[in-house]
């Protein structure tokens, strides 16, 4: 599976669960990191947990697992890493506070509806 079609899926599981602001990078050109950051937010830590427990389980049920899960604990910005994708769910206040959009300017925005096709 391509990293675009995982980052595709990611988007799937997280409109299912109603992420919200769902945004897609391609820091490809820009990064060793991988190739796309998939961002959303919720509006509560269990709506957070909750989304990233459906990116989870949506991938895996596809085969893709990930390499490793960080701050599921404290809920306030989980890291799902799937090697060339990785998976930002951050809880609103964390999203503006962290800014990552910002420090990733650099990468270039995926329009969602392109990244499904």
């Amino acid at each position: 599976m391509t990293a675009r079609e995982i980052a595709a899926l990611a988007v799937q599981a997280l409109e299912d669960k109603k992420a919200g602001d769902i945004k897609a990078l391609d820091i490809s050109t820009v990064s060793t990191l991988g190739d796309y950051f998939v961002l959303c937010e919720g509006t509560s830590t269990t709506q957070v947990k909750a989304l990233a427990d459906q990116v989870d389980f949506f991938l895996g049920q596809n085969g893709v697992e990930p390499d490793r899960i960080e701050g599921y604990q404290s809920a306030g910005w989980i890291v799902l890493d799937y090697g060339d994708v990785i998976v930002h769910v951050f809880h609103k206040e964390s999203r503006e506070f962290y800014g990552l959009e910002r420090l990733w300017a650099d990468g270039k925005p995926v329009a969602i509806d392109e990244l499904k096709k």
